[in-house]
C-alpha cells in the first residue's frame, strides 16, 4: 500500500487560500516552478484540475471549493499535534491525577496539596491510591501518574526520580511516657517495648541495624504496616514508635518525640514518574506543586 504524500495537504491549503501559484510559492518559500509541479501532482492525485485559469488569475473548481474547509481543518489539526504544548490554563484544566503514596504522605501533606490544587485548578481531582510495594509497573502502565516515597530496588531504570527531602528517624511516645524528660541512652531505649513498622512484615528494620553495633536488640511488641498505625498505637500505650520526622509531622501532634540515641541512616523521600510525562504541562505543574508543598515543612 502506497501512502499519500501528506505534504500535499499543506500545499493545497495554501493554494486554495491564495488562489495564486506565485503567492502560494512565496508563502511556502518555494520557487514558482516547484509550486507548479506540486499543483500538477495534486491534480493527478485528486483527479481534478482544482485551480483553472480565468483571465489573469486562477479560480477554484467545485471540487476544490468542497475540499477547502476540510483541508484547512486537517492542516490546523496536524499543526496542533506537532507544535509545542500551549500555555497551560489551570482554570480550564479538567483532569484526574492518580498518586500512589503511603498513608503517611496523604495524612501529612494531602490536605495542603488538595487545598492548593483546588484553588489553582478547580477542575483537577487527586486520586490517592495505596502503595503496597515499590514496583514501578503502575507507572509504566499509566495506571499511576505520580508516586511518592523511597525509591526501591524494584523501580525501573527508566523512571524519573527527584529527591524531595531527606528525613531522619525519631522516637515517639505518648505524653507522660517514662522516657519523656530523661536523657535517652541506647540501652534505655532498647529496653522499652517497641512498634516495628514494616509493610512486608519483616522482623528487622533500620533502627535494629543501628542498635546492633552496640550489642543491643529491641523488644518488638507488635508489627504494623504504616507509620500512621504505629503512631496510633503509641498514642494509647507505652509502646515506642520509630518514624521519619518530617514525613509524620502532623501525625505526631500531641505526642512526644525525641532524637534516637543511635545513628540511623536517613531516608530520602522522592517524587517518581514515568519519562513519557516529562513534557506534559499539567503533570509538570503537579510535580512543582508537590515539591512546594513538601519544602514548606523543611
Amino acid at each position: 500500500m502506497t501512502l499519500p504524500d501528506l505534504n500535499l495537504l499543506v500545499t493545497l491549503d495554501v493554494l486554495l487560500a491564495e488562489g495564486s501559484v506565485a503567492r502560494a510559492a512565496e508563502r511556502l518559500r518555494l520557487s514558482p516552478s516547484a509550486m507548479s509541479r506540486s499543483l500538477a501532482r495534486l491534480r493527478e492525485v485528486t483527479g481534478d484540475p482544482l485551480l483553472v485559469r480565468a483571465g489573469r488569475g486562477l479560480v477554484a473548481t467545485p471540487r476544490a471549493l468542497a475540499l477547502r474547509e476540510e483541508v484547512s481543518r486537517l492542516v490546523q489539526s496536524a499543526e496542533a499535534v506537532l507544535r509545542p504544548a500551549d500555555m497551560l490554563d489551570l482554570e480550564k484544566l479538567e483532569r484526574t491525577f492518580t498518586i500512589r503514596a503511603s498513608d503517611g504522605f496523604v495524612e501529612n501533606f494531602g490536605a495542603d496539596l488538595t487545598d492548593r490544587t483546588g484553588r489553582e485548578a478547580p477542575g483537577v481531582r487527586l486520586r490517592f491510591v495505596q502503595k503496597p510495594d515499590k514496583e514501578s509497573k503502575p507507572l509504566r502502565d499509566g495506571a499511576v501518574d505520580l508516586e511518592l516515597g523511597v525509591i526501591g530496588d524494584a523501580a525501573g531504570p527508566e523512571l524519573r526520580v527527584q529527591a524531595l527531602f531527606r528525613d531522619r528517624f525519631v522516637g515517639v511516645v505518648r505524653a507522660g511516657h517514662p522516657l519523656v524528660g530523661e536523657k535517652v541512652t541506647p540501652a534505655g531505649y532498647a529496653a522499652g517495648r517497641h512498634i516495628l513498622v514494616s509493610r512486608r512484615g519483616l522482623e528487622h528494620g533500620p533502627i535494629d541495624a543501628a542498635l546492633e553495633p552496640h550489642g543491643l536488640q529491641r523488644q518488638i511488641a507488635t508489627t504494623v504496616g504504616t507509620y500512621s498505625a504505629a503512631l496510633a498505637l503509641a498514642r494509647d500505650t507505652d509502646l515506642i514508635a520509630g518514624v521519619p520526622e518530617i514525613y509524620t509531622g502532623k501525625l505526631r501532634a500531641g505526642l512526644d518525640s525525641f532524637p534516637l540515641p543511635v545513628d540511623v541512616t536517613p531516608i530520602t523521600i522522592s517524587l517518581i514518574w514515568h519519562p513519557r510525562m516529562d513534557a506534559d504541562p499539567a503533570h509538570r505543574w503537579l510535580r512543582i506543586l508537590v515539591r512546594q508543598i513538601c519544602t514548606q515543612r523543611l
